[in-house]
């Protein structure tokens, strides 16, 4: 058997820093992760909204008034960008899953399509809702 000298090299891709360099496909990857939690905060807001609105007129104006504040335009315009992101990667891997383009290249390609798109789109739906 090989001498394999297993105390001089990383155990894990994850290591980010001097073993291992971030790719576009493996940041994306993260990314689509960390916005589908985002997503999950921007429902859990959506029900305080609706909730607030079922229970009292004093609750509906104090969290409405948080959510239209410039604090909550930014948080809402991050979590139209998370949205839109999460809906690109998923539409990634649907054409992955359906055997197509399974390539780095497209890969790379896409990773830089969905972060774009969804900056386009979040822009629109900020200015248009």
């Amino acid at each position: 058997m090989a001498d394999v000298n297993r105390g001089n090299r990383p155990l894990s891709p994850f290591m980010i820093g001097q073993y291992y360099r971030p790719q576009m496909t493996s940041i994306s990857s993260i990314m689509v992760r960390i916005t589908g939690i985002a997503s999950l905060g921007t429902a859990a807001l959506l029900v305080l909204w609706l909730l607030s609105a079922a229970t009292s007129p004093e609750m509906y104006a104090t969290v409405n008034g948080v959510l239209t504040s410039f604090v909550g335009d930014v948080l809402l315009f991050l979590a139209s960008w998370a949205i839109w992101y999460h809906v690109f990667g998923r539409l990634r891997h649907v054409i992955w899953d359906l055997g197509y383009n399974v390539n780095v290249e497209f890969g790379e390609m896409f990773g830089w399509i969905m972060f774009i798109a969804a900056t386009i789109l979040a822009l629109f739906t900020a200015i248009v809702v």
